[in-house]
């Protein structure tokens, strides 16, 4: 159907024929009027393009590389993987995160001289630089960041305290104008210091302050509005977010094939849409065939099939004694290690340990609980359920070696065992049972390249 950006899409489709035909994947809706004073020309929620009074009147290489632009974002799923980041996170400043999405997007598309991409646009490279000096070219950044892990890098806001420059916690509404505070007179100045006594008592709910990275994301952000507006529609079921992210995965690489050279996407992106299995669920995986009761073999009584030949083939010749299976079942046993020299997340914690103890208390199996960096700091034996693990304390920055945490693991033989740490040094002994090694996102690069057995579970 006829909307404003039509001849948009119709120049898409002229000149990236797969990957400007992304564009008609998606919903196009014209809207009366602009829901903001400073609204961009295109948003977008994840689902339906919107477009605002005052597109029409753009030249079309703007209106191209806007749409351009907004495309790329639905098919990287932006909108949708920003509320899963709330999810882990809890709170996500919607703008810090949209400066993210659009320097993925806009270095994506720069390399194109037939659009024209929003002014004052940010570039990934430009924002790696000025936020993590880091100087590297923008293929090689494109191959390597990807939305989360951006994010999660600028994002250094601290807890305010009510009497600095704050962020709002839902990042999603911006600044008031100074017309719209005058009209609530009283009231707002009633509010604002009920909220500021609040954030005394409670300063886990105060606005948080930018930190110099999240200021200068902030800065470089600042001349284009927020064009990511996720609503009711943006979130979806887990078994529909996974099928959605894998059909756009798709599409976009069979796009980026069938346009070669003439592609909207300047690489393959590290930014690509993926449906991962949450950790949770490996981690069930895992341990369960570890800690499956087995029935134990009894040489003491035959095996049923023995007893129903007799004790010999069809010729008559005697078979060789086949042993049964006792009835008494050895309680499986799990080792978790945890390594209290690195940094981890009290949320992230709190999951692991939630976990452990749904795990541990569903196989009835028993728990011996390691603490230690460098050496042994304690070893706790657990009943199922009860794993102690949510009160543990991480020191932070000092060193540490997995060998003598792993040697003590080994000695109440377990069948399977969790490490849970950064995985920053050595392990010169490897045990016969299977290790899994429980590592944070923000070492999950550094994990792959220094895995020395077992497998890596990231935590995200």
């Amino acid at each position: 159907m006829e909307h404003r950006g039509t001849r948009a899409v119709q120049r898409m489709v002229e000149y990236a024929p797969a990957t400007g035909g992304l564009a008609l994947w998606v919903r196009h809706r014209d809207e009366a009027a602009a829901p903001e004073t400073q609204a961009p020309p295109v948003s977008t929620d994840g689902i339906t393009l919107r477009y605002g009074p005052g597109f029409a009147a753009l030249p079309l290489p703007q209106q191209v590389g806007h749409v351009a632009h907004e495309v790329l974002h639905i098919a990287l799923r932006h909108p949708q993987r920003y509320i899963a980041l709330q999810g882990v996170l809890g709170e996500v400043d919607l703008l810090l995160f949209n400066t993210c999405a659009d320097a993925v997007v806009n270095s994506a598309l720069s390399h194109l001289a037939w659009l024209e991409l929003p002014a004052g646009g940010v570039m990934l490279d430009t924002l790696l630089e000025a936020t993590l000096g880091l100087a590297q070219p923008v293929e090689k950044s494109l191959l390597e960041w990807d939305v989360e892990r951006l994010y999660r890098a600028i994002d250094d806001r601290r807890p305010g305290r009510g009497n600095g420059r704050a962020q709002d916690p839902r990042g999603s509404q911006g600044r008031s104008t100074e017309s719209a505070e005058s009209t609530r007179g009283a009231k707002s100045a009633k509010s604002a210091e009920s909220a500021e006594s609040a954030a005394q008592t409670n300063p886990r709910t105060a606005p948080r302050e930018d930190g110099p990275r999240a200021a200068r994301a902030r800065a470089l952000g600042a001349k284009t509005a927020r064009d990511l507006q996720p609503g009711p529609e943006t979130r979806e079921l887990p078994e529909a977010e996974a099928e959605a992210a894998r059909e756009w995965g798709e599409r976009l690489l069979r796009a980026h094939a069938g346009d070669g050279e003439f592609s909207m996407l300047r690489t393959l992106l590290a930014d690509l849409p993926r449906t991962r299995t949450p950790w949770q669920q490996v981690l069930r995986t895992q341990l369960a065939r570890a800690l499956t009761p087995k029935l134990g073999v009894s040489w003491s009584r035959p095996a049923r099939s023995y007893i129903a030949n007799q004790g010999r083939n069809a010729a008559g010749h005697r078979l060789p004694w086949e042993p049964g299976f006792s009835t008494a079942r050895r309680v499986p046993q799990l080792a978790v290690v945890v390594d209290v020299s690195g940094s981890i997340e009290d949320g992230l914690l709190q999951c692991f340990a939630s976990e452990i103890d749904a795990i541990t208390r569903r196989l009835e199996a028993g728990l011996t609980l390691v603490v230690g960096d460098d050496r042994v700091r304690a070893v706790t034996r657990c009943e199922p359920g009860q794993s102690q693990l949510a009160a543990l304390k991480f020191e932070g920055g000092g060193g540490t070696d997995f060998t003598p945490l792993l040697e003590e693991a080994d000695r109440h033989r377990p069948d399977i065992g969790v490490v849970l740490t950064d995985l920053d040094g050595p392990a010169r002994f490897r045990p016969r049972w299977p290790v899994v090694w429980a590592v944070p996102e923000l070492h999950a690069r550094q994990a792959r390249t220094q895995l020395p057995f077992g497998r890596l579970l990231i935590l995200d």
